[in-house]
């Protein structure tokens, strides 16, 4: 039987071609795994002995599920293939060769909390200030070195990294960098990034070892050839140098790890690197629909930085994209949680043919809200549930103990964090204390100088003061106003802030969040009682179901971009469309940086099997206050012919007595068969996503009190409007007003601020 039968002509010539080097650049949905795991099945087929093939991946997942495709081939032979992760595979090399470097052979491996810990305890030991010297930013920077092949030694001897952190005030970066090595070499132990750094340094130090590997590894294959680093670039190089029977597979459009050290170029060089190479295009996208794929496709020409392919579907042409506005965060995560809800029950489609894809992790929360209101259930991957994350409970553990100074659990989480010299030993005292009084541990911190001694009473006694200024502000100030100066003054706003690693900058980030909903809380015009013990009532019974789920539940799936790589679902929505957030702020200083943030967007839209939604917020709040927000120039580089643009409000009356129509936009289709062909033309437009409303010069509230039925009105962010009822007594009139941009609304007079127009 023929197992290659199944597949198309450029997958069947990438497959058989075994000898000399070979690059299979693989675009999305185009069966890339097949491939691989059909070359390998071949490759043994044709009597190579499996021993002598070595298969690279970046998951144990992948390995694994190409590991059985291939057994179902070839049988028990797949077995003896050299198949896993870079780590694993050199981990396994490392327990033969240790010794020539220095190495037992029954090495440790360090992960990453025991690397933390390590170099916090030699933070510690050279007296350096741990904010400065966070264990994350230091364990990222010693990681990065790392990946870039330079050593401790070399390192310290690099007057352009030293005269760096020196100009970043970590002069002494160096000195712990060397100190860990040592630390780490003593123990008989390795981190993660040694795995690859070790491997190198034997590869480079015994060329017999080296030599004995070419051998050894007659056909080597790389998936994900896009997202290597130069640590893993250079020992692929090694290892082929002799044999050159190389086969990478990837897709430069999918390079999106260059924070974690991936370096692009790697795969755009590759023709460079082995001038004979056999090049393969895996153009044909089995998964998407007509119209996602070129859309998808009219995104990732804008790059410049590219190799050069033609992605197209045969499948049906599919509906065109969805393209919606919100005024923010909050309604833009009710209108997604809806069109789930109408969608599932309108198609009988499950929960899990759904995802929700975000830029960054702190945007979970408005959805998150969202679907819990409807009752909507969901998963998140790759990360937290949003009330779940430390940092999250850390500053709410503060708001509670500020309602209610009796809450023992919320106590013991901060009472020294951030750290303000109150150990363990401290904590105990307290505890002793109460428990032989029979008093509660508030009693105890609130009156410190009356049970423990010196520092620990002064330390202790501060706490207890500062908690009782929290609960003398919240007597008169908003939940927002409360909220910020609680992050603010218990630290852990500084805390957090001074943490520049990938990780501390989510969790900064996830903090601003939080309290960007405490500001549009506070500003809710449909509410009178407005404070953060509300707030937190509101939260509380969110989130009594968050420990409740059963991981295989039919469920929505929710996730950052990146951690959506390689997954694929019927239906997706892509939130927060805007510019400052996608593309990310961080990513606007270099066209290569900019490229990566498109590169991006072209993986979320790619995940899309059947339909594709696109969805914006005209403002959110940033640190309390209320930014409007321009849509993303994505969205604009996506062919016109793909989208339909529906900025028509759920609830927007259906009368044309209001004065104003609903709003609906849409781009007229030049060609009506664009959608069709393989690469369409772009039609270059004026951007006609309209941004949010501007208040009048000199905007101020009027006195509402002689309002009227028909009378037109300016609100501050919801834009102009007509009044269309009025019903209720003073103080208490409701007013339903139709605005231009954002259909019916009930608002409270006394709270509405409406000026007279």
């Amino acid at each position: 039987m023929d197992f290659l039968a199944g597949l198309n002509p450029s997958q069947r010539a990438a497959v058989e071609q075994i000898k000399g080097p070979v690059m299979i650049v693989a675009g999305a949905g185009s069966g890339k795994t097949r491939v691989i795991t059909y070359r390998v099945a071949h490759l043994i087929r044709q009597g190579i002995d499996p021993f002598n093939v070595l298969v690279l991946t970046f998951t144990n997942k992948a390995a694994k599920e190409m590991r059985e495709r291939i057994m179902q081939v070839v049988g028990s032979e797949a077995k003896n293939i050299w198949m896993g992760t870079f780590h694993s595979v050199f981990a396994r090399i490392l327990r033969v060769e240790a010794e020539l470097i220095g190495y037992p052979k029954n090495f440790t491996i360090y992960d990453s909390d025991d690397t933390k810990s390590l170099i916090r305890s030699i933070i510690k030991e050279m007296s350096l200030d741990d904010k400065l010297y966070n264990a994350n930013h230091v364990y990222g920077r010693i990681s990065s070195a790392k990946n870039n092949l330079i050593s401790a030694q070399e390192y310290n001897k690099n007057e352009a990294i030293l005269a760096e952190d020196i100009a970043n005030g970590r002069g002494q970066l160096g000195q712990i960098y060397m100190t860990y090595a040592q630390r780490c070499y003593r123990a008989g132990a390795m981190d993660f990034d040694d795995l690859l750094f070790k491997t190198n340094v034997l590869l480079n130090k015994h060329p017999d070892v080296l030599h004995k590997y070419q051998h050894q590894f007659k056909y080597l294959m790389v998936d994900e050839y896009q997202d290597t680093n130069f640590s893993q670039y250079l020992i692929v190089k090694r290892l082929a140098a002799v044999q050159e029977n190389i086969c990478v597979v990837g897709d430069d459009a999918q390079s999106i790890y260059a924070f974690r050290g991936a370096n692009i170029q790697n795969i755009l060089n590759f023709q460079k690197d082995y001038p004979d190479v056999k090049v393969f295009k895996l153009e044909q996208n089995y998964r998407s629909t007509k119209m996602i794929v070129n859309a998808a496709n009219s995104i990732i020409e804008k790059n410049t930085n590219q190799l050069e392919k033609n992605v197209f579907s045969e499948n049906e042409d599919g509906e065109k994209i969805k393209v919606k506005r919100a005024f923010s965060d909050n309604e833009e995560g009710k209108i997604v949680a809806e069109e789930i809800a109408q969608r599932r029950s309108r198609e009988g489609s499950n929960y899990k043919d759904f995802a929700i894809l975000y830029r960054t992790n702190a945007q979970s929360r408005s959805m998150e809200e969202a679907l819990r209101k409807i009752g909507v259930p969901y998963k998140l991957h790759g990360g937290t549930s949003f009330y779940q994350r430390k940092e999250i409970k850390d500053l709410i553990a503060y708001f509670r103990l500020t309602f209610n100074p009796n809450d023992e659990e919320a106590l013991k989480r901060v009472i020294n964090y951030p750290r303000r010299g109150i150990g363990d030993t401290t904590v105990e005292k307290v505890m002793v204390a109460a428990d032989q009084q029979n008093y509660r541990l508030w009693d105890v911190v609130s009156n410190a100088s009356n049970f423990l001694d010196g520092r620990s009473a002064s330390a202790v006694g501060n706490f207890g003061l500062m908690i009782q200024s929290f609960q003398a502000l919240a007597k008169s100030k908003s939940a927002f106003e409360t909220a910020m100066h609680i992050a603010q003054h218990s630290g852990l706003l500084k805390d957090l802030y001074e943490d520049k690693s990938v990780e501390g900058i989510s969790r900064y980030e996830n903090i601003q969040e939080l309290l960007n909903g405490i500001k549009e809380f506070s500003e809710r015009e449909d509410i009178e009682e407005k404070g953060l013990d509300i707030f937190m009532q509101d939260i509380a019974l969110l989130t009594n179901d968050d420990n409740d789920k059963d991981p295989n539940a039919d469920t929505v799936s929710l996730m950052t971009i990146h951690s959506s790589k390689g997954l694929e679902f019927p239906n997706v929505f892509i939130v927060g469309l805007e510019e400052n957030l996608f593309p990310s702020q961080l990513s606007l200083n270099s066209r290569s940086e900019l490229e990566e943030e498109r590169r991006l967007f072209y993986v979320a839209v790619t995940r899309a099997e059947k339909n594709l939604h696109l969805s914006y917020a005209t403002s959110r709040y940033r640190w309390g206050s209320l930014n409007n927000c321009e849509p993303s120039r994505f969205l604009d580089e996506l062919n016109p012919a793909c989208l339909d643009i529906d900025f028509q409000q759920r609830a927007a009356s259906t009368s044309l007595d209001n004065g104003f129509q609903s709003e609906r936009v849409t781009w007229q289709q030049k060609d009506t068969d664009t959608y069709s062909k393989p690469k369409p033309k772009v039609v270059k437009t004026t951007s006609i996503l309209p941004k949010a409303h501007v208040p009048s010069e000199n905007f101020a509230p009027s006195d509402t009190s002689g309002l009227q039925v028909g009378m037109e009105v300016e609100h501050e962010r919801f834009g102009y409007g007509k009044v269309v009822s009025l019903e209720g007594n003073k103080p208490d009139i409701k007013a339903t007003i139709f605005f231009k941009e954002l259909g019916q609304k009930q608002l409270l007079l006394k709270f509405a601020k409406l000026r007279i127009v």
